[in-house]
Order: structure tokens, then C-alpha cells, then sequence
């Protein structure tokens, strides 16, 4: 059997520390200067958990703005649990790190994409129809270059 390094879920994996790292400060110390965020997540990943209202205004998606109204901030290995402000009625939310989309700091221009992906209880390990790596054919190394992932 061979055996490959799977650099797209590392990656992955690492993003939604970072996003796990950072809200688990803004829950204990607040937003600092002019930082807020914008995260687009899937409403259809079963572990979302939102008012039924909400989720048929966002049947497939929704973008949560954290920034000057928010409370109940808690965070755990696998989502974040938040309350925000919905037309002056404070709803409560349930996002897993596994449901986002996208994370963006407007104000330090910073920002992870997630590619998207179904969500399948049955199946989370296999999220293609691709063969296993083993039954791939060997091609050959793309050099890719990094200039076209820099902002200007």
C-alpha cells in the first residue's frame, strides 16, 4: 500500500486552528482596536445549529459579522457557539470549524477560503469519487508559483 501526505487536509487542519486560536482570545479579552470579522459557513452542515427563521432566510449560506454586537462567545475543538443580534432579537448560534467557508479580518486584510465541500454523516473521510492515491498514475511535479497568491 502506498502511502501519501494528504497536504490539503493538513493545510485545512491548520486553518481552522488559527480561526480556533483567534476567537478563543476574542472570547476572553474582546475584539482588539478596529479588528472584527466576517465568516461565511454552510447552513446545511448538520452540526449548525440556528434559529428554523434564519434557516430558511439561509437555506444554503450565511456570512456572520462579529464586531460591535456579540456575546456568548465560547469555543470548543470543533465549532463556536455565539449569540448576535438579528434585527434587535439576539439569536444563538452553533458553527463548527468544519461548516466555514470563509474567515476575513477587513481590518488587517487577512483572510482563509475553505474549499467547499458536502457534508455526508456516512462518509466524512472520503469527500471525492478520485481513486485512492495508490491507484493513481504517477505524473509529473507541477511547479507552482507562489507571486500569484500574493496580494499587490
Amino acid at each position: 500500500m502506498t502511502r501519501s501526505i494528504d497536504y490539503g487536509n493538513l493545510m485545512h487542519r491548520a486553518m481552522r486552528g488559527l480561526i480556533q486560536t483567534v476567537l478563543t482570545d476574542v472570547s476572553q479579552n474582546g475584539l482588539p482596536g478596529s479588528h472584527h470579522f466576517f465568516i461565511t459557513f454552510s447552513t446545511l452542515h448538520p452540526e449548525v445549529q440556528m434559529a428554523d427563521w434564519l434557516h430558511e432566510r439561509y437555506p444554503e449560506e450565511m456570512t456572520i459579522v462579529i464586531q460591535h454586537w456579540f456575546e456568548n462567545l465560547n469555543v470548543d475543538p470543533q465549532g463556536f457557539s455565539i449569540t448576535l443580534n438579528f434585527g434587535n432579537s439576539p439569536e444563538p448560534l452553533y458553527i463548527p470549524f468544519d461548516a466555514v467557508h470563509t474567515f476575513v479580518d477587513p481590518s488587517v486584510e487577512f483572510g482563509l477560503r475553505f474549499e467547499t465541500q458536502e457534508f455526508d454523516d456516512d462518509d466524512e473521510e472520503d469527500d471525492d469519487d478520485e481513486p485512492p492515491p495508490e491507484d493513481k498514475p504517477r505524473g509529473e511535479a507541477e511547479v507552482v508559483s507562489l507571486d500569484k497568491f500574493r496580494k499587490t
